[in-house]
């Protein structure tokens, strides 16, 4: 048992159970312990790779993606770019070379960096020194980023939001929570059934043992982001591995530590937490703040759709050397035995906007 498992297992004695969605918020962002709060995770020498890292490819596309919505509406002078949850700063920085090709989408342009971890915010400050562009960090997304044109990236952000998982059992859904037992934690069933006003109707064909996982944390902000762009414009791309349509009766939930899996509840902090994002709901959350969504559309018909194959022909003919590298990131990113079905891309925009390129 680690320092912080011990912790958490003080806290179970003093006040009983813990959500799920209460233990990932420790396990990650614990300011002692927390995995994000304590570590730099990303890339090779880390627990995981994210498509960033994988290619410039991935960014720019994304650039240019901002880069066209903001000239479809206009070209507002006063922006905002927002990325939350930006890793080690590769994708902004990506962003942000791509957009020199419309010099004039960096005018007035103030970029903010959504960071819990202060690890990481000095790697991203390191990455961008030499961005030209106006930086900030904050460690929320909050009302400072709501008084003007908004673009939002997130790219492998919503899966690492806490969850609330439900189980269906003979005597009606009960919500699963960590307990500590011999030393240990453990899952346990609450022992009162949950309201029947939290599990939608749509689930009630789950067999025992059946499991509904929801995110209050993830459609709150989405609908916070889609009401700022409704009432002042811009546009939010949102990435992330998950379910486009409603999902099964599986839980998602996984830790995963040296680019493989782990227990969820072993050694708390030293494993990133994750669980699929159900895009359906943020869908349906973006539009009850206001705006329209387009997908969720599989990231590797996204990317195909932005051109993502014809800048790696460019970038081959103009470096023939690094040719077997971008068709290995290619495939990577769009190949559907990969990232490109699993991995989903949402976008969401002002209702009287064109439609998004890609989608």
């Amino acid at each position: 048992m680690n320092a912080l498992e011990a912790r958490i297992a003080a806290l179970i004695a003093v006040q009983g159970p813990i959500s799920v969605a209460q233990y990932m918020t420790l396990a990650l962002h614990d300011a002692e312990g927390g995995y994000y709060a304590t570590r730099e995770p990303f890339g090779a020498a880390g627990d995981f790779i994210t498509a960033p890292e994988i290619s410039q490819m991935f960014g720019e596309m994304l650039g240019l993606w901002c880069v066209q919505v903001w000239h479809d509406q206009g070209q507002p002078k006063q922006k905002r770019l927002v990325e939350l949850g930006p890793g080690r700063g590769t994708l902004m920085a990506d962003v942000l070379r791509a957009a020199k090709a419309a010099p004039e989408f960096l005018v007035g342009l103030e970029v903010v960096l959504v960071e819990a971890s202060p690890v990481l915010q000095q790697v991203q400050a390191a990455k961008l020194s030499g961005s030209g562009v106006n930086v900030r960090w904050i460690s929320h997304f909050d009302d400072s980023l709501t008084d003007r044109p908004l673009f939002v990236l997130a790219n492998e952000f919503f899966d690492a939001l806490p969850i609330r998982q439900y189980v269906k059992t003979q005597t009606g859904w009960r919500e699963r929570m960590i307990v500590a037992k011999d030393e240990n934690l453990d899952f346990a069933l609450a022992p009162l059934p949950t309201p029947s006003a939290i599990i939608p109707a749509s689930r009630a064909g789950a067999p025992d043992g059946g499991a509904y996982e929801v995110s209050p944390a993830s459609t709150a902000l989405v609908e916070t982001i889609a009401q700022t762009i409704a009432e002042k414009g811009g546009g939010a791309l949102l990435l992330d591995y998950g379910y486009g349509e409603e999902s099964g009766f599986g839980e998602t939930l996984q830790a995963v530590g040296g680019h493989a899996f782990a227990d969820v509840l072993a050694e708390p902090g030293e494993n990133d937490l994750s669980a699929h994002v159900d895009f359906a709901a943020l869908a349906q959350a973006a539009r009850h703040g206001g705006a329209a969504a387009y997908g969720p559309k599989t990231q590797g018909a996204f990317l195909a759709e932005l051109g993502l194959t014809s800048r790696a022909e460019q970038l081959i003919k103009a470096n023939p050397d690094a040719a077997r590298t971008l068709l290995q990131a290619v495939a990577r990113l769009i190949g559907t035995d990969q990232m490109g079905n699993l991995f989903k891309a949402l976008a969401i925009l002002p209702q009287s906007a064109a439609r998004p390129p890609g989608f």
